[in-house]
This record gives C-alpha cells, sequence and structure tokens, in this order.
C-alpha cells in the first residue's frame, strides 16, 4: 500500500485512491509496469550523461587533434578525453602504428592500421549501446501488459454486472476503473521509452559517424608522418 502512495503521490489523492481499491490482478499489473518504468528510466539517465559526456569530450578530442603535428606528441595527453569513443580509436591506432615502426621502421600497411580503428571503433559504439535494448523492450512489451490489465477489468466490470443483476454504474465502474488505470499506465511507461530509444540511436549513430571521420584523419595523419620519415631519410643518406 505504502508503495502506491509514495509511487503516485504527485497524481494526487483520488488517483492514489484508485490505485489503492483496484484488486490484486491490477495491482500486480501496475507494479510491474512500475518496475519496468523504473529500470527505463535508470536507462535513460545513465545513457544521456554517458553520451553528452561522449560528445562534449569528442569535440575537444578532435579540436585538440587538429593542433598537434605528430602522432607521439598527441598521444600523451590523448587519456584527459578518454569519455570520448574516439580515445578507443585512437589508441588502438597509435598501437598499431608502433608495432609497424617497431618492425620495419615504417609503415608498411595503412590498410591494417585503418581495420584496427573500425574494430576499435565497433567496439566503443557497442559499449554505449549497452542496456539500451531494454528501453526497446520497454516500448514494446508495457502496453500490452496494460492491456492485459484493461481485458481483466473489463472482464471484472461485466462479472459486477451479472453479480449486480441490473446495469448500474456502481456495479461496473471498478472493473472500469481498473481498466483505465492500467491503460494509462501502460502508456506512461511505453511513450518514454520509444521517445528515448530513438533520440540515444540517433546519438549513437552521429557518434559512429565521427568515429569513421576520425579515422580518415588519423590515415592522413599516418601517410603525412611516413612521407615526412621518408623524405628524412633520403635527406641524410644524401648528405652521406
Amino acid at each position: 500500500m505504502h508503495l502506491f502512495t509514495v509511487l503516485l503521490l504527485f497524481a494526487g489523492g483520488e488517483i492514489v485512491d484508485l490505485v489503492l481499491q483496484t484488486g490484486p490482478v491490477a495491482k500486480t499489473v501496475l507494479l510491474l509496469l512500475i518496475a519496468f518504468s523504473l529500470l527505463s528510466w535508470a536507462v535513460i539517465i545513465s545513457k544521456w550523461r554517458k553520451i553528452g559526456r561522449a560528445r562534449n569530450q569528442s569535440v575537444r578530442f578532435i579540436r585538440a587533434f587538429r593542433k598537434a603535428q605528430r602522432l607521439q606528441e598527441f598521444a600523451s595527453v590523448a587519456d584527459q578525453f578518454r569519455p570520448s569513443p574516439l580515445v578507443g580509436v585512437f589508441d588502438s591506432a597509435v598501437d598499431e602504428f608502433k608495432r609497424q615502426m617497431g618492425t620495419t621502421g615504417g609503415v608498411h600497411n595503412p590498410m591494417a592500421i585503418q581495420r584496427t580503428m573500425q574494430i576499435a571503433s565497433s567496439e566503443e559504439i557497442t559499449r554505449l549501446e549497452r542496456n539500451l535494448p531494454w528501453l526497446a523492450i520497454t516500448a514494446a512489451v508495457t502496453p500490452f501488459i496494460g492491456l492485459f490489465g484493461t481485458v481483466w477489468g473489463i472482464i471484472d466490470a461485466f462479472h459486477g454486472l451479472g453479480t449486480a443483476g441490473a446495469a448500474t454504474l456502481r456495479a461496473v465502474a471498478p472493473g472500469i476503473s481498473e481498466a483505465l488505470v492500467t491503460t494509462a499506465a501502460g502508456l506512461a511507461a511505453a511513450i518514454p521509452a520509444v521517445i528515448a530509444y530513438n533520440l540515444i540511436i540517433g546519438s549513437i549513430r552521429e557518434l559512429a559517424a565521427r568515429n569513421d571521420d576520425f579515422a580518415m584523419e588519423m590515415l592522413n595523419m599516418v601517410e603525412r608522418q611516413t612521407i615526412e620519415r621518408q623524405q628524412s631519410l633520403a635527406a641524410s643518406e644524401a648528405r652521406h
């Protein structure tokens, strides 16, 4: 009883009284819908915070990266932008770059660096999408849970009508009220989940596109450093 009073107090005393007077099936349906709604809101708040930090840090990361002249000097400060998925992509590219430089003294396989960045980008996007299916489940399931409560309330209304033996408002009101409350609760759980899911998916796609763009910029920097190194070696050999 106290749980319903606390959770529904914002709706006013009349709604609280209406919920408290519902039958056990309607209360069970409402408890399920409240659980779905609370979990979905927890996911929504968590994802919006994480994506907001990722977006802000990505902007700062790109700005700092474009000012850097060499990979080595930027690698030492990249960790300060860690919430950004671009940091994971950058770190994977730098690791592959160092491996190739260590074995041959130059970059001989740029496609390997590109593939490494694609894998890292996929891992970062998967991390951002974690727990997101819960919103899709909430959006898909809660209207049907509310519909079950609706059907049960109508059945209860007809049962009350048959027991009373007369078509009076007093006989059907409890069942109809249960049906309307569970219907409203199902929609209240589903609608925010649908809106948030689509907005979050759109933001994640934006970050994924930014990862792809950054991978191209990273390859350009690797190629520039490779050319500069080759020119420097050629000039050194020419002097000797």
